[in-house]
């Protein structure tokens, strides 16, 4: 492992995986565990799923339909019903009842590495955001795509565009004037990504600069509501340079971070009333919100936990060079009193409801690879603080499948069980409508014409431990030297 001075940038990003069976993509056994096979059924083959609990996730079908199975022809469900028979050479699947959900999207992930892809699989995630581009991730995407690495659909933004201030991290790609904006804009899409995510320092000069720049090539922005520059006061004596309702009117895919929003919102006010007067506003502009409250909980967790939280079950699926330099940060946060950041942690959890009440449209992400969130497993944790908060199973889980594919511009395609969408399925045990914990295990995936068995994910999950720190390394260095101006 490099000298610690290569990667400070990781403590700062914290706060904000009968007839014969479709071939499953094996994971290697030797050499890079990110590097399986490609395979799939032949062209043309049909795979039945038979006597499954389908969660269609469909508008307006709430329930789970016993006894249901599921055609899938070359890689697309063709059928979905009580009576769908097995054509003539069809590979039949047998569920044994157990629960037939489309795969879970996660909007906000940070893919260090190809190794970390198969931990979203084995916990049933089909489709993940990345929310801090380097190159390597234009050509995992494309590998995955083309069936030659397996992984969830990777959609990646490019690098971090911010102002230089105090959030601002080594990573970043730093503008401070309109001329620079528009010129990592260009090279962005030069680079080949077509998603921006824009973060807090931005000043008002740079920001509108990217978002004209952005129009006029089509790209699209997510990430942080920007605030202008951080003056002195701010939030509390003096307002942000940049309006909160201002963003709201420049097309936001989607608002990262519950926590964001009510610093930059609401002055950090924990106010029931102002956050619902909030919801109203985001509703009517149809601005899809992330809340990531796993992010914050996850420090308050450390806190009560004095740090035992890091160690939990499965933390070996975290970057071990994250760990690493994660460790003075994990440090603080066991020595804090959790008591100081609880009321606010409630409150993200309960504006998460009221924004869920007046109708904002929500989505799932995690921030996975970040902090103590564990790739794959986090979306779990982050399904449960929703329901926690008193958002209903099911529309926690429209959140993870169609309301993320919505955001993501593929709802026509991916998020639901019917006929003509895209074969990305997960079997559980249990019923997920009653017990959302349920997901964090599937015993069966399908992505495409793919299918996984209990086994074949377990695999998944243990390759997905094995990581290569000096390929990290290697991957962070080549996205500082591709977002130098």
């Amino acid at each position: 492992m490099r000298a610690a001075s290569k990667l400070p940038w990781v403590v700062c990003m914290s706060l904000v995986a009968c007839a014969p069976q479709p071939r499953p993509e094996s994971p290697a056994v030797a050499g890079s565990p990110a590097e399986p096979a490609a395979a799939s059924t032949a062209a043309g083959a049909l795979t039945l799923l038979r006597d499954v609990r389908v969660l269609t996730m469909t508008a307006g079908d709430r329930e789970a339909h016993a006894g249901w199975s599921v055609l899938v022809r070359d890689g697309v469900i063709a059928e979905v019903g009580p009576s769908v028979a097995a054509p003539p050479g069809a590979t039949v699947i047998d569920g044994g009842g157990r629960t037939l959900m489309p795969g879970l999207i996660d909007m906000h992930v940070h893919v260090w590495d190809e190794t970390e892809l198969l931990a979203y699989l084995a916990h049933g995630v089909t489709t993940v955001r990345n929310m801090s581009g380097m190159p390597l991730h234009l050509d995992l995407a494309a590998r995955i795509e083309a069936g030659a690495l397996a992984g969830p659909r990777l959609i990646t933004t490019g690098p971090i565009l911010n102002s230089p201030g105090p959030n601002q991290q080594v990573n970043h790609q730093l503008v401070a004037d309109a001329a620079q904006a528009r010129a990592a804009v260009e090279q962005q899409h030069a680079q080949g990504y077509r998603h921006l995510k824009v973060y807090s320092n931005l000043t008002r000069e740079t920001y509108e600069a990217i978002v004209a720049e952005a129009r006029a090539r089509g790209m699209t922005i997510t990430g942080h509501s920007p605030e202008g520059a951080r003056a002195e006061g701010v939030p509390f004596e003096r307002p942000f340079d940049i309006r909160f309702d201002e963003v709201l009117d420049d097309g936001f895919v989607t608002l990262e971070h519950m926590e964001t929003i009510v610093w930059h919102a609401l002055a950090d006010d924990l106010d029931e009333a102002k956050a619902r007067a909030l919801a109203r506003a985001i509703a009517a502009a149809e601005v899809p919100v992330d809340p990531t409250l796993i992010a914050h909980h996850a420090l308050v967790k450390m806190a009560e936990t004095d740090g035992a939280w890091a160690q939990r079950p499965e933390s070996g699926l975290l970057n071990p060079v994250l760990v690493a330099f994660e460790a003075e940060h994990y440090a603080a946060w066991a020595a804090r009193d959790p008591e100081l950041r609880r009321a606010h942690d409630a409150f993200f959890a309960r504006a998460a409801a009221i924004f869920h009440e007046e109708g904002v449209p929500l989505v799932t992400g995690t921030d996975a690879g970040i902090f103590t969130n564990i790739p794959g497993s986090a979306m779990t944790r982050e399904l449960e603080l929703l329901v926690a908060a008193g958002i209903p199973a099911r529309d926690a889980l429209a959140m993870a499948t169609t309301n993320g594919a919505a955001a993501l511009g593929i709802g026509d395609a991916v998020g639901q069980i019917a006929p003509g969408f895209r074969a990305e399925l997960v079997l559980v045990d249990g019923d997920p409508l009653s017990d959302i914990g349920v997901v964090e295990h599937p015993v069966g995936l399908m992505r495409g014409d793919v299918w996984r068995d209990a086994a074949d994910l377990a695999r998944l999950h243990d390759a997905a431990a094995r990581h290569d720190p000096a390929r990290t390394q290697a991957n962070f260095e080549a996205g500082l030297a591709a977002q130098r101006l």
